[in-house]
């Protein structure tokens, strides 16, 4: 996902350990999937803590850089609140 997709240089090396089943099961899936089990430790490491921050920036981006909108006074949401809660709001 990261390195190989991106035509990213690789600059950092990690030593990582695993017991023989966490080696085995990677090494069956990158076999599988034409892939190294450095670029599955790689997609996992961007798909569980890059992307997700990622995600969020861009969400932050798109809200604070929403338009002004109208807003109803805290008694109309208020009634608009109750209004949903008994299920009358549709």
């Amino acid at each position: 996902m990261h390195g190989e997709c991106l035509n990213v240089p690789l600059t950092h090396r990690i030593q990582l350990m695993l017991d023989e089943s966490q080696f085995q099961s990677l090494e069956r899936r990158a076999r599988k999937e034409g892939r190294t089990v450095g670029a599955l430790v790689r997609d996992a490491i961007d798909r569980t803590w890059v992307a997700p921050e990622t995600a969020r920036r861009s969400a932050a981006d798109v809200i604070l850089g929403a338009e002004t909108m109208p807003v109803p006074d805290v008694q109309e949401l208020r009634d608009e609140l109750d209004e949903a809660r008994a299920g009358r709001f549709r």
